[in-house]
This record gives structure tokens, sequence and C-alpha cells, in this order.
């Protein structure tokens, strides 16, 4: 079953990539058959992990999570063979939020229907059942999981009328509720999900973690490049001398290829910064603008009298000001508070 979405391979994306760390981190982990492999079998239900073939799992190329939503989750498909039937579909979704989003079922929802709409486009007439799809959420906010792990729950209905109201569970791997010995047996993993449970942490607890994620890169130290490029994007801290002594604790001769990549993130990311300040400052300014404008306009005021007023207000407050001139009756009901405490 092919997948909707857009399609592109790890290998096409720029290494020093600071827009989507996690998922980043993340694809690279289970883009490895043999990582995916033990993640499932460490994590599925045992029912379902009783009736997996040997064969590791195939990832499938595409996405089903909507260009708004990327920046908060991220998700793979996954077809492992049964020792009997056919294929099970799993859907992995990943949380990127720093506390639990109790709406989360709902995107699992609609990533089970578009990847069974797909494989009915791809049959075309003659398709008698659906592929089963296994969603699992993986979560590493900085806070534990505490919604339900079904799609019912989220509906305005009696509790009784469940029964016949659409349904299904989802496997959570909650990372931030397991203990950092409990992460995993497989190196690879442990390493990788050292790195994103203390990805959305506070400086402290990131420092704090910092020697134990080191040993379990010792571990696993192709990672090494991957999982630092996480750190630098997700770890407050993280100077040239750390990097440098991750390095040499890890993998020496990586150094001069890890400090090239370290240079260009410094780089990469005082261009996101720049330009994100860059963004807000426009939006601000033409915000100061409109509002002079509408003022004038509705109350006959000079700009003059109330500039120094709407220019040292912040963006979410001009926008609140824009919102009250359509109703208010006066300047000072534009302005509130605000106004009155002049």
């Amino acid at each position: 079953m092919s997948q909707p979405g857009s399609h592109h391979r790890e290998e096409d994306t720029p290494l020093v990539d600071l827009s989507q760390p996690h998922d980043r981190l993340v694809k690279h982990l289970l883009s490895h058959p043999g990582t995916a492999d033990a993640f499932f079998r460490e994590r599925l239900p045992e029912p379902v992990v009783a009736r997996l073939a040997p064969d590791p799992p195939e990832p499938l190329e595409g996405s089903f999570v909507p260009d708004a939503l990327s920046s908060f989750v991220s998700d793979r498909l996954f077809r492992m063979r049964l020792i009997h039937g056919p294929p099970l579909y799993i859907h992995l979704l990943i949380e990127h939020k720093s506390y639990p989003d109790r709406k989360v079922a709902w995107q699992m929802a609609r990533g089970i229907m578009a990847a069974s709409e797909q494989f009915i486009r791809e049959t075309g007439r003659e398709w008698e059942r659906v592929p089963a799809v296994l969603p699992v959420l993986v979560y590493h906010g900085a806070s534990p999981w505490t919604h339900p792990h079904d799609l019912v729950s989220l509906m305005d209905a009696d509790p009784e009328l469940w029964p016949w109201l659409m349904n299904f569970r989802f496997v959570l791997v909650d990372l931030s509720a397991t203990a950092d010995p409990f992460l995993s047996r497989h190196a690879r993993l442990r390493a990788g999900f050292l790195a994103l449970k203390y990805g959305t942490r506070s400086p402290r607890e990131q420092m704090e973690a910092l020697d134990q994620m080191v040993d379990a890169l010792q571990g696993a130290p192709e990672l090494l490049v991957p999982v630092m490029i996480y750190l630098m994007a997700t770890f407050s801290f993280m100077r040239h001398e750390t990097v440098h002594e991750i390095v040499m604790r890890v993998k020496p001769k990586e150094e001069a290829e890890m400090m090239s990549i370290y240079a260009r993130e410094l780089i990469a990311k005082g261009r996101a910064e720049g330009e994100e300040i860059g963004k807000t400052l426009g939006e601000r300014n033409r915000a100061v603008s409109m509002l002079l404008r509408l003022i004038k306009r509705k109350f006959g005021v000079d700009a003059a009298e109330v500039r120094g007023r709407v220019e040292a207000a912040d963006l979410d407050t001009l926008d609140l000001w824009a919102d009250r001139i359509l109703d208010a009756g006066t300047l000072d009901e534009v302005f509130g508070e605000q106004a009155l405490a002049s």
C-alpha cells in the first residue's frame, strides 16, 4: 500500500535542519529495520507480538499528518508480516508537544482512515476488506500522559452509547513516564529515546541526564551524529566545549566532522532566529500602521496623539485593540484598562 502526501528520502534532507529535530531523530532511528523491529517487539501488546512473523517491519513512504500540524506531530507507516493471514499495518504517530494533547486520538483516526482510503483507491471496486491498521503513539513531553487511550472518550455522548460508536484504542509509548533504565534493552533505541525524553525538559534536567546519555551513545556510537544534532537543537546549554567533550568520549575519530557540523548549526540557528525576529517585527509594524489608520478614520484622532501608546504595545495587545475598535464608541473603550491606567 503506497501513501499520499509529501515524499522524501532521509538522505535528501539537509544534515543540519533545526526546524523538525524530533521528527528527524525518530525517523533516523526507525529507518534502521533492526531498530524498528526491536521497538515494536518491546512495545506492542503481547498478543500482537505473538502473531508477528520473524521478518523486520517494512517502512512505507509518505505522511498522513497535515502540514499545519507538522511542528507538533509526525508519523510513519509500517507493514509487518504475521505468522498467519494478511499483513498488519502500524501507524506510528510521534507527539512533539511538551504537554499531552488529549485530542491526539482524532488525528490518529484521520491517519487510519487515510491509509484505508488509499488502499481502496489502489484496489478499485474489487476490495472486500481494508487492511488492519494498529495505531501507536510515541509521546516524549515534559509531563506524563494523563488522557484516555481511545477515540470514543473524545465524543460528546453518554458512555452507555459507546458500544455503538466508532472507536479504537491506541498503544501508548510514554517516554516521560518510563524510568531511564527501562526505556529500551536495545542500545540504539535507548540512546535515541534518552535524547527524545530530555529534549523537552528543563535545562537543569537536561544537564543532569547528559552523562547517562553519553554512556548510551558509547553503546551505539553510530548514532553520534544524529543524536548530537538533536541535542544541539533541543538542549539549551550546548556549547563548543560540551560538544567536544561528548565527541571525544564517544567517537574521537569523528571530532573534525562533528565540530564542523556544530559550526554549521550555529550559523543555521542564527539565521533561523533572525528570520523569525524579522517576521515578527514585520507583522507588528503592519498592525501598528493599520490600527493608527482605523483610529483616525473612526474617531478623527490624529495619529500623533496616540502613536506612543500604540507603538509601545505588543502584537497580542494590538490585535485586541483592533478587535475592540469595531464596536467601541470612544477611544477609551478601545484601549480599555490601558487607557484608564494612563
